[in-house]
């Protein structure tokens, strides 16, 4: 199996899963189900073959736990049912608790859902099937319209007329190191004035926003993480909407909002391009940010947020700061990646410089075709051809779309060409799978405007 150069102890899920199969057919199995549950009565069933007790209950702990975060962090919800093994069970109801292993999924679950997150046995004729939603959104058009993308490292905005593009522009700003929210709020009502100037009226506004949307209320989002959550609750869950009303107060008409997760904007932003669907868009940027258009052309309710399922079962693997949990794809397919890797690699970095212009000095090398800053990016293929089969068993994907600036300039293209080569020497059945780049300016700026793309009505 080919492994990343400057990470030598990289061990797949797809990988770790096929050798769990494999001494569950040398011991002996008993299947176990999963379900997750989530608003509105939806739901998703995963089977799989587990180990009988006592014959290594370590590693059946911690496969079950790993599938178990997978399915949560791939569709959300408050509540995992557990059927077949009572000692699996019992394993994942504890490490579900605000005391357990898993306390950070727990209160992030609990913030999306507004209800107390449960683990709950299930018998097995008690198991249900599987309820799936596919919501249309996106690819509207008309009128003069607003796209927002919000960044951790820039914020982007674009003004839209007819499908036609009139005015882009990026903006750095720091909202992940702030914690006054009026600067957030101020920051975003800027660049929506900005784009607003560029056109005669402003029918609809879009966004795209790394985090979870209910009814365009910002549950949970990186972008406030410094924050206080008790003191500027209601002001940050209501920004998007708030600004919104500004704005509609100033042009004197109700002005439509649309707030989706950046992933699934840029899933969108494929499906636009391509004219078809089945798409997984991946952004890597501040972190990685993932959507899907199913194969019907509309989102599943999912949340996608695969920056927090792990992509790498190595128990030694880098720890993310924010879940708290090991070898999760936040440090894989994003920024830290590159830094990661560069200084794995010896790469010393300057004191005080921040994850983008560390990205950037990075970037800078491979222009020049630097050693070290082309295993950098090949490493990163590599961790993205192990994945793809991992990501495959809950999505069915006919495109995969790459965004995002760490896909920016060379460095993006060696990340394809390398994922492409090790999907063909490993993983045959994936070779043909359809992977692009858009080009680089809608690698920059194509979410925002997918964006603009949202709300159903312009006029």
């Amino acid at each position: 199996m080919r492994l990343p150069v400057l990470d030598k102890n990289f061990y797949p899920m797809i990988k770790a899963i096929n050798d769990f199969d494999a001494e569950v057919k040398k011991n002996g199995g008993v299947k176990v189900t999963l379900v997750a549950e989530r608003s509105g009565g939806y739901n998703y069933v995963y089977t799989y073959e587990a180990l009988k007790d006592g014959v290594n209950d370590a590693l059946n702990f911690r496969m079950a736990e790993r599938l178990a975060k997978t399915i949560l962090w791939v569709v959300g919800g408050f509540k995992i049912y557990v059927s077949g093994s009572k000692s699996i069970y019992e394993y994942l109801k504890q490490a579900y608790t605000l005391e357990g292993l898993r306390a950070f999924d727990v209160d992030f679950m609990s913030g999306v859902y507004e209800k107390p997150f449960e683990v709950v046995w299930l018998g097995e004729k008690d198991v249900p099937q599987q309820k799936n939603a596919s919501i249309r959104v996106g690819g509207y058009l008309d009128g003069c319209r607003i796209g927002f993308d919000a960044g951790g490292s820039d914020r982007k905005v674009s003004a839209v007329v007819n499908g036609e593009v009139v005015y882009s522009e990026e903006v750095v700003w720091n909202p992940k190191i702030t914690e006054d929210p009026t600067y957030h709020y101020n920051e975003i009502l800027t660049a929506m004035k900005t784009a607003a100037s560029k056109m005669p009226t402003v029918d609809a506004i879009g966004v795209s926003s790394a985090g979870v949307y209910v009814d365009n209320k910002i549950m949970v989002a990186s972008l406030f993480i410094k924050v206080d959550k008790k003191q500027y609750g209601d002001y940050v869950k209501n920004m998007y909407i708030n600004v919104a009303k500004e704005m509609s107060k100033e042009y004197g008409k109700e002005i439509p909002l649309e707030v989706a997760n950046d992933g699934d904007v840029t899933a969108l932003a494929g499906a636009i391009d391509l004219e078809d669907n089945g798409v997984l868009g991946i952004a890597m940027g501040t972190s990685e940010a993932v959507g899907y258009i199913n194969t019907n052309g509309g989102i599943n309710g999912w949340l996608s947020e695969l920056a927090f399922a792990p992509v790498d079962f190595n128990e030694g693997a880098m720890q993310d700061e924010w879940s708290g949990d090991f070898g999760v794809g936040c440090k894989y397919f994003s920024q830290d990646a590159v830094i990661k890797l560069a200084e794995a690699g010896g790469h010393t970095f300057a004191e005080g410089l921040t994850p983008a212009q560390k990205l950037k000095e990075i970037q800078a090398l491979m222009e020049k075709d630097d050693a070290l800053a082309t295993q950098i990016y090949e490493d990163i293929g590599v961790y993205l051809a192990h994945t793809i089969p991992f990501y495959a068993k809950f999505y069915d994907i006919k495109h995969m779309l790459l965004l995002g600036r760490v896909m920016g300039g060379k460095g993006g293209d060696i990340i394809l060409s390398t994922c492409k080569q090790v999907l063909a020497e490993e993983y045959p059945e994936f070779a043909g799978l359809d992977i692009g780049l858009p080009d680089e300016k809608n690698r920059r700026v194509g979410q925002s405007i997918a964006a603009a793309s949202l709300p159903a009505s312009g006029k």
